[in-house]
């Protein structure tokens, strides 16, 4: 039986609650387009993907039209490049200008994968792929990168995160005059997932299928909207409130994409549970916190209304569906949501806060602006930070810093779109130097021994 109830509430979640599917990710192999020739593999490259992925935009509205549902970004992500081109023993950067050619041939938003996996030590290829990402980020529109410098299993690298600090400094340079952009689409993971569909960290793990369907869901709004409509609750019934959303979230996403893999006859990988705010107003995970109880994003609390937030959204949310995988659970990335700008900008919220806030919630410190003065090794300690939270608590963690080249604290970064605005925040100035230039690996927790 079809419950009227559930379809005019689904209706009005779309229309007055910024409910939507944030993104529909294809992901595809592309360990057979090894090849020792570059110009040969860019080629199996580019056709492979062009026929995979040539119906992905136009089935995804097809869903979209079909139930009404919003489909904000159509994506591809692809097996990390530094594997592809490691016996080419060339620069990389050929592949990047290929994925660009792909992207806009197919019409998608983005396209992940210009990235390294390099949680226990670099192998052919991938210094290579790293260096060039500065490059390859400042001449390209679509692509995105991320690179994994740990993990529970494998500790910290800590060379690769001493020349990520270099890398994300000079990708900020070679793209001051866009608003440092490029740096905003690259992410240094600590324990990086292999079915991730959300940008800019989104790769397609070694242990995938061929191809595959991946859908990430979106819902702030709804939350918020579910919590306020009940201001005298306790926190034992917020937690239900925000089960009983996140499942019908969840639903929609379930929905969307085991329609799309059908359509595109491919199998359906996971649903992300991610909750992704926009700066738009009325679809913030700050306003989340703050209609729980919170004065302002970043008081007092903070951490835990957002622990409770990470944690309903997933039970509700595996509830709702046995294909979850991604990051799954709250995104707190500063410039994309309106509330965590509000609070940035009246200094409510700070980095040191942030920071105690990703040891609960999905991924980490996110699209934070930070001064143009910072250097490379402040850059590499606070990845280093982040990893080492991901690390002993065997969750994801990430770092996207973005030096504001030539602006100072309290000065903005505006990107547009989805990525937002934000102000400057403080790193402080005392120097790491010593610590990031040891250089070695932090070993892995005792916990990693699990076998």
């Amino acid at each position: 039986m079809i419950n009227t109830n559930n379809i005019i509430e689904t209706i009005d979640m779309i229309e007055n609650e910024h409910l939507d599917i944030r993104t529909v990710t294809m992901g595809i192999s592309l360990l057979d387009c090894i090849h020792p020739s570059i110009d040969i593999a860019c080629e199996k490259v580019y056709d492979k993907i062009c026929k995979k992925a040539e119906n992905l935009v136009n089935v995804c509205e097809n869903i979209s039209n079909k139930y009404g549902i919003p489909i904000i970004n159509k994506r591809i992500s692809v097996t990390p490049i530094s594997i592809i081109s490691s016996c080419t023993k060339q620069s990389p950067i050929k592949f990047a200008y290929i994925l660009e050619k792909v992207a806009k041939k197919c019409g998608v938003d983005f396209i992940g994968g210009y990235s390294a996996l390099v949680q226990k030590g670099f192998s052919a290829g991938d210094k290579e792929l790293i260096e060039s990402i500065p490059y390859a980020l400042a001449e390209t529109n679509y692509i995105c990168s991320s690179v994994n410098i740990g993990s529970t299993k494998s500790g910290i690298n800590m060379d690769a995160v001493a020349l990520m600090g270099k890398i994300i400094k000079k990708t900020a340079e070679m793209t001051s005059d866009k608003n440092c952009i490029g740096a905003a689409k690259l992410v240094v993971f600590c324990n990086a997932p292999n079915d991730n569909p959300f940008m800019a960290g989104a790769f397609h793990g070694p242990g995938e299928p061929d191809c595959i369907i991946n859908v990430g869901v979106s819902g702030p709004g709804v939350v918020h909207s579910a919590i306020k409509k009940c201001p005298n609750s306790n926190m034992t019934e917020i937690s239900d409130i925000i089960k009983k959303t996140a499942f019908k979230i969840t639903r929609a996403g379930m929905l969307v994409g085991t329609e799309a893999a059908k359509a595109l006859n491919m199998p359906f990988g996971i649903v992300d549970l991610s909750l992704a705010p926009t700066p738009a107003i009325g679809d913030s995970v700050a306003h989340i916190l703050e209609e729980i109880g919170l004065e302002k994003c970043g008081c007092p609390g903070t951490t835990a209304t957002l622990a409770l937030l990470n944690d309903a959204v997933k039970k509700g949310g595996v509830m709702a569906s046995s294909k979850v995988g991604g990051l799954s659970g709250a995104f707190i990335p500063v410039t994309e949501d309106a509330g965590m700008i509000d609070a940035a900008r009246c200094g409510t919220l700070k980095i040191e806060k942030l920071e105690a806030m990703t040891a609960v919630c999905s991924v980490g410190l996110d699209m934070i602006v930070i001064p143009g003065s910072s250097t490379p090794e402040t850059i590499s300690a606070i990845i280093a930070d982040e990893a080492a939270i991901g690390m002993i608590n065997s969750k994801t963690t990430a770092v996207r810093l973005i030096p504001a080249i030539n602006k100072s604290i309290g000065e903005e970064l505006n990107f547009g779109g989805l990525l937002g605005s934000g102000p400057v925040m403080n790193v402080g100035v005392a120097s790491p130097l010593k610590f990031i230039s040891r250089g070695g690996t932090i070993p892995a927790p005792i916990q990693s021994l699990k076998n």
